[in-house]
């Protein structure tokens, strides 16, 4: 579910939902973009199809062209709040990824939700650079740490990953440091000209995806499937 049009965050580096946006004419700039617009009737539009649908809905993903707990925005906080506990009392579980900081008050919902954060880099300047506008990345494994503690989900979705030619990173200093999640992906940085610019990059990206097994497997964390650079 997508109860937002755009996200505050005005991440840099290829975005498929602003792309999309544009493409459909959804918005016509990227300020109009990093000025979220809120579906005014979210709510009695998710109670109506929770009536007809609940029966056949097994999960429902918050969200793939927006954040649900968006930097700077706290009705898109409350909003995605809400939604995610009116479609767990339907006895429907919720999955949650942002680059916002998680609220803790989440650890008390359905325990089948799970709370994810994008995650690319533990470098603030890069952070600054690219995702200008989302939470710093301390804060965000902070609060993923802590509902983690308390006995919820979590997990990490790494993408963009930078080839070195865009950024030079450690991938391992990385994953150290969200040992403690139950789930790690990592996907390539995907609609840009920058990763296909360096040596092998395909090759690159299978050897990220071979580290990301091997740490997994010694550490009991599920990781996800690999995908391919667009």
């Amino acid at each position: 579910m997508n109860p937002v049009l755009g996200c505050g965050h005005g991440c840099k580096y290829p975005c498929y939902a602003w792309l999309m946006a544009v493409r459909f004419g959804k918005v016509k700039s990227f300020e109009q973009w990093t000025q979220p617009a809120i579906v005014s009737n979210a709510l009695p539009v998710i109670e109506s199809e929770l009536k007809k649908w609940s029966w056949k809905i097994h999960r429902v993903q918050l969200c793939l062209t927006t954040d649900p707990f968006m930097v700077g925005f706290p009705e898109v906080q409350e909003l995605s709040f809400e939604a995610i506990r009116m479609i767990n009392a339907a006895g429907i579980p919720c999955s949650v990824l942002t680059k916002g900081i998680l609220p803790a008050k989440l650890a008390d919902l359905d325990p089948r939700n799970e709370y994810r954060i994008s995650l690319v880099s533990l470098d603030e300047d890069f952070r600054s650079a690219w995702e200008p506008g989302a939470s710093s990345y301390e804060e965000r494994i902070a609060a993923l740490r802590e509902l983690h503690e308390r006995g919820a989900q979590t997990g990490v979705h790494i993408e963009p990953y930078p080839t070195p030619n865009i950024y030079v990173q450690d991938l391992h200093d990385i994953l150290e440091v969200v040992k403690f999640v139950d789930s790690i992906d990592l996907m390539p940085w995907n609609y840009s000209r920058l990763p296909k610019q360096f040596p092998d990059a395909e090759g690159f990206y299978q050897a990220m995806q071979d580290d990301l097994q091997e740490f997994c497997q010694e550490n009991a964390i599920h990781y996800g499937n690999p995908t391919q650079l667009n």
